[in-house]
């Protein structure tokens, strides 16, 4: 698929503002907002078994077509993606959902740190002098106090760390198969993985509560179908820091349905992070050719690219 990296920027935009809401709502669903708490096992369920109804119904109207997948590679996925889901939705429940967001999206730091070793990507000094911006506003909006150090941020942690490796086995993904695909697979992997832990802490939950658990699976549905179409348009390297917007996004839906409004601190550290992404974008626009040569001229300067498989298109 041709190199786009403004509308994988934007398509990462919209996976941020997905996954934010999605922490919310598993915030409310950790605390007593909409009935007894849930444990994040469960929670971690319901987004699965909730993704995986969202698909097989876009499955079953759009009827891509299918190939054989690389379940080994599916697994290790879905496993780091649990696991980073449900220490990140653990974490909201006990600390302030700016400290445990702030921590856990460090998570594109090591994910563009493993894409060097793992998937042969190239790391200029602009993207991480980008990433070091970013990580500079994660900084301000963590507030560094005793509170966002205590234990249960170490689960904020182990998210950054889950999630960051998930990101470079997705990557590996893209080349291999269909997004729709890659999808519909590890949400049906990921629902075995997540009820069978879950059994020992389900318990039935409100009305109320079954609405937020099922408006988890379907915003994490859409910020997965985003992010592969990102990750199918520019490096991984190049997408991560735009994961940082989640921060925004999630001060902004505080502003809006809580009212609770930003302070100084917030929205300096919600201004570098934009600035880290923008200077990121600036330049790889830059980067790119204004013109596209003859046909000729190109093929006598580099070699062709090799052709797209049909397995690795979007569905159409």
């Amino acid at each position: 698929m041709t190199q786009n990296p403004s509308l994988a920027a934007l398509l990462t935009l919209c996976a941020s503002a997905f996954v934010a809401g999605t922490t919310l709502l598993a915030k409310t669903l950790g605390t007593d907002v909409l009935g007894p708490p849930l444990h994040p096992l469960q929670i971690s369920q319901g987004r699965f078994v909730f993704a995986l109804l969202t698909f097989t119904a876009a499955a079953l109207v759009l009827r891509p077509r299918f190939t054989r997948p690389a379940w080994a590679v599916h697994a290790g996925r879905v496993v780091l993606g649990w696991g980073g889901i449900s220490f990140l939705f653990a974490a909201a429940a006990f600390i302030p959902l700016a400290d445990a967001t702030a921590i856990s999206f460090l998570n594109p730091v090591v994910g563009m740190l493993l894409a060097i070793p793992f998937l042969g990507e190239k790391v200029g000094r602009w993207r991480v002098a980008a990433a070091v911006i970013a990580v500079t506003g994660a900084m301000i909006l963590l507030r560094p106090t005793p509170q966002a150090f205590q234990p249960a941020a170490l689960l904020a942690l182990g998210a950054a760390l889950c999630l960051g490796a998930e990101l470079v086995v997705m990557k590996r993904l893209t080349g291999r198969e269909g997004p729709f695909q890659i999808l519909l697979v590890n949400n049906l992997i990921g629902t075995g993985i997540a009820s069978t832990a879950a059994l020992a802490v389900w318990q039935m939950p409100t009305p109320g509560q079954w609405v937020a658990l099922a408006g988890i699976g379907v915003l994490m549905a859409s910020a997965q179908t985003c992010f592969i179409q990102a990750l199918r348009r520019a490096d991984a390297s190049f997408v991560s820091p735009f994961w940082y917007a989640t921060l925004v996004f999630a001060t902004g839906y505080d502003a809006a349905i809580f009212g609770v409004l930003p302070d100084a601190v917030s929205v300096l550290g919600g201004c570098v992070i934009v600035a880290g992404a923008g200077l990121l974008a600036w330049r790889e626009s830059r980067a790119r050719p204004r013109a596209m040569p003859s046909a000729a001229s190109r093929s006598a300067a580099v070699p062709m690219p090799p052709a797209v498989p049909p397995e690795s298109r979007p569905p159409r």
